[in-house]
């Protein structure tokens, strides 16, 4: 397989209509949905995590994504409120921009949540940006991976 994947590029594995007449092989069909199910679970990356609020030290554990592409840590809004963290009002909102540069529909950030965050034994004091975030309940950015390096399987 691996000499079949060095003949195409990733995008048209990833994309199979990209391969055009190719997919006219049985063969080659089995082939792209084989590499797209091992490279699936590789799309995201997701650590288990401990919250512990300030107030009263109640632990809450989370699954966070690893998110190079997001500059800080972020809660998400309906996460935050559902297990009653102590939420600040920020005194001035914070625009959220897309890869894009777009303006994230999700409306700005007016809220930060302080907690302390535990990973394999260590803790931090953390404080998030509270936003919305859809499904997912916290993301850990940039920042956090420079300071943390985990080690991912």
């Amino acid at each position: 397989m691996s000499s079949w994947l060095a003949s195409n590029n990733l995008y048209s594995v990833l994309h199979p209509e990209k391969l055009g007449n190719k997919l006219n092989s049985i063969n080659t069909t089995e082939r792209v949905r084989d590499i797209q199910r091992i490279l699936w679970p590789l799309r995201e990356v997701w650590l288990k995590v401990e919250l512990e609020k300030l107030e009263n030290h109640e632990g809450v554990a989370v699954k966070a994504l690893l998110d190079s592409g997001a500059t800080g840590l972020f809660m998400n809004m309906t996460f935050a409120k559902e297990k009653g963290f102590k939420m600040e009002k920020l005194k001035k909102p914070l625009l959220v921009q897309n890869v894009d540069g777009t303006i994230n529909v999700g409306g700005a950030i007016t809220h930060q949540v302080e907690c302390n965050m535990f990973f394999k034994g260590d803790m931090e004091r953390a404080r998030m940006d509270v936003c919305n975030l859809g499904k997912t309940e916290l993301i850990l950015g940039m920042l956090w991976l420079a300071a943390h390096n985990p080690e991912i399987d």
